[in-house]
């Protein structure tokens, strides 16, 4: 038997990030079986979502304003700017609390065999950034450790050359607490090849 308001809901719902045919199918069973009330906060909560959260005109991130807090906030250190994908590795970073700088969401990364190059990034609006900042000294290449991430870096890397900016990069390898033995060989290679500068501990 066919519920079309049942279908509906379940592809709508596996069209999102992460959520399958059958989590879709769960959460819409659990939806059917929750008060009226649930339902309808669900709704009213994703339409003030729609309408209450922007993108920053400045940066990209997560904004309720024109400008998102970070940019608002005369504290922050305007001479190191962090690149990164997505709106997400923003909160990612600030909960490290390392970061005081400012950022700049590309909003993807370059990726051929999904269809996406440079000109769906924000990279022209980086390259402006670049230009019109006067306090900009780094450019810290924050995006992910991926073939996608790396090869995005190494363009705005190109793009730059020229540019009287430290260029920097996030270095990843090893996590803490692991052992060599069991690390992956592209981890390990990775780990070697971006190895730093190391003194002790006076």
């Amino acid at each position: 038997m066919l519920f079309p308001a049942l279908e509906n809901v379940v592809r709508l719902l596996s069209s999102l990030p992460g959520i399958g045919q059958r989590s879709a199918l769960r959460i819409a069973f659990h939806l059917i079986r929750s008060e009226n009330e649930k339902a309808n906060d669900i709704s009213e909560a994703i339409t003030r979502l729609k309408g209450e959260v922007r993108f920053c005109s400045r940066c990209g991130s997560l904004a309720d304003q024109d400008l998102c807090s970070i940019c608002r906030d005369s504290r922050r250190d305007r001479s190191v700017l962090c690149v990164v994908e997505e709106p997400g590795d923003v909160y990612a970073i600030e909960k490290t609390g390392e970061f005081g700088g400012s950022y700049h969401v590309l909003m993807g990364a370059i990726s051929p065999l999904d269809g996406i190059g440079p000109g769906d990034l924000r990279i022209k609006e980086l390259l402006g950034r670049v230009q019109d900042e006067p306090d900009l000294k780094e450019l810290l290449l924050a995006t992910n450790p991926t073939l996608e991430g790396d090869a995005t870096a190494e363009y705005i890397a190109s793009l730059l050359k020229d540019a009287k900016l430290h260029i920097t990069r996030i270095s990843h390898g090893i996590p803490t607490g692991a052992s060599i033995e069991y690390a992956e060989k592209t981890t390990l290679a990775r780990s070697i090849k971006l190895r730093q500068d190391f003194k002790a501990q006076a």
